[in-house]
């Protein structure tokens, strides 16, 4: 297994990225809600000291309708506790600037340095605000009394800004306490993710090196899941084609070794110069039929490669079924007739379908070898050909022994071959007949049971023409 570098690993990925997400959440959560609640606070004190000025006027101008600046003194002190704030009067005695007559605390700022209270003699009325009172903030509002003196009230900010103090820490410390948690988790949520995908990692190695026996497993429910139970398939059907490649390399090097030592047998007797004519002739056949066994294990190999490598052409043009089955029951009558067998066609009607003839043709041939090759002699064999629904069908059937049920599911994959029978073959040619009957849009499927076994292969029907001009109907009877 190849090492990956700590920065590059999934584990490392997957809690980086949950970091960041949560860092942006936090992040987002703070800013929209710390601000918003800071100017909400000092809104709501602004507010409030705004509602009661037209009070604290009325009420400076009611218990000291003279204006005399002994008397505010005396009020803005109650005024103040009252409202547990500060109040300060100004008080414009000359063309100058005006000056603090009565102020709540002990020590008051100059009234140049309040544009509130400016504000207040140049408008008669001030809106509220923050400003600054020596080093602390304070939202203030003023108004004014009579022409000549204004009434300023202003409150200290600071338990709104401890409470957003108070709430800015809580924020970034269950900020930080979630981004902790959120990283740690999702490292081990991670980290059990990629400890999955390694052990399918590893399983895919042990595939690659050619270990089949280990399945692949993995306990859950997600796409991993699936994942591993994909591999697993293919691992069954690798174990599949190996064990059927193995199947086949030993029956094809007995299937050549057999004609091979025949062939060399033979050639030696042919050598002597002692033999008689007939026996001569007799092996001379039996060197052909040799030669024909490996020139059909040659074809079959050839056909498999060329439809591997989409090199075997498949034509699509309109023929005649009946045609098809009648020219490979005339080409197996001797073949028949010297092993003993019945073959026959049935076939009333052309059948036209859409295909390519020699293919056809050839995946009749194999069905119809594959027949003789697995029943005994005396058996009849049947090629018959109709239309059926919008499918073309050619079938061949026979009265043999049947095929095992086990071995229906397993017939056309490539180097299978059925126990029982007379003889045995390459395994390819069900194999190379269901993937030409493919090539041509059709479908080649079997039924068997003891005493009767029917191979069928579906091609596209041929629409009936319609009628040229002037060409006579045919009109049924009444």
């Amino acid at each position: 297994m190849r090492a990956i570098l700590p920065f590059r690993s999934l584990t490392i990925k997957l809690s980086f990225v949950l970091f960041v997400l949560v860092v942006i959440a936090m992040g987002v959560v703070y800013l929209a809600v710390v601000p918003r609640l800071e100017n909400r606070l000092v809104e709501d004190k602004i507010g409030r000291i705004e509602d009661v000025m037209p009070n604290v006027a009325e009420s400076l101008g009611r218990q000291n309708p003279s204006g005399s600046t002994s008397i505010y003194g005396q009020l803005v002190g109650e005024i103040a506790n009252q409202l547990n704030a500060r109040v300060v009067v100004y008080q414009l005695l000359t063309a100058k600037a005006p000056i603090v007559v009565a102020d709540s605390n002990v020590s008051s700022q100059e009234v140049a340095t309040d544009p509130v209270a400016l504000e207040a003699f140049e408008e008669d009325r001030a809106s509220g605000r923050v400003t600054t009172d020596g080093e602390r903030d304070v939202a203030e509002a003023a108004v004014k009394i009579n022409p000549n003196t204004v009434v300023a009230v202003s409150a200290s900010l600071a338990d709104v800004l401890s409470n957003v103090g108070l709430v800015r820490r809580s924020l970034l410390a269950a900020g930080a306490l979630a981004i902790f948690g959120a990283t740690v988790l999702g490292y081990f949520a991670a980290w059990g993710l990629t400890r999955r995908l390694r052990s399918l990692e590893s399983a895919a190695e042990r595939i690659a090196d050619g270990d089949f026996e280990q399945p692949v497993v993995d306990t859950g429910v997600d796409e991993v899941a699936q994942l591993a139970a994909a591999l697993d398939s293919m691992r069954e059907r690798l174990a599949h084609l190996d064990h059927a490649r193995r199947e086949f390399i030993q029956n094809a090097s007995h299937e050549l070794r057999t004609p091979l030592f025949a062939l060399g047998g033979f050639l030696e007797l042919l050598d002597d110069e002692d033999l008689d004519d007939e026996t001569r002739q007799e092996f001379v056949m039996e060197t052909r039929a040799q030669v024909e066994r490996l020139t059909k294990l040659a074809t079959d190999l050839l056909d498999l490669t060329r439809l591997d490598a989409g090199q075997l052409s498949v034509q699509a043009a309109e023929i005649d079924l009946s045609v098809v089955a009648r020219t490979a029951c005339d080409e197996f009558r001797a073949v028949a007739d010297a092993g003993g067998y019945d073959v026959s066609v049935r076939a009333v009607d052309p059948v036209m379908a859409l295909g390519d003839e020699q293919r056809v043709l050839q995946i009749v041939r194999i069905l119809v070898e594959n027949a003789f090759r697995h029943t005994p002699a005396g058996t009849r064999v049947e090629i018959g050909v109709e239309p059926e629904d919008a499918r073309a069908v050619i079938t061949v059937n026979d009265n043999g022994p049947g095929i095992p049920a086990k071995a229906l599911e397993h017939l056309f994959q490539r180097f299978y071959r059925a126990e029982g029978g007379q003889t045995s073959g390459s395994g390819l040619g069900l194999a190379i007949a269901g993937e030409l009957a493919r090539r041509m849009d059709g479908a080649l499927t079997v039924e068997s049971r003891p005493g009767w076994t029917t191979f069928t292969l579906e091609l596209p029907l041929m629409p009936a023409p319609f009628p040229r001009e002037n060409e006579p109907v045919a009109v049924p009877r009444a």
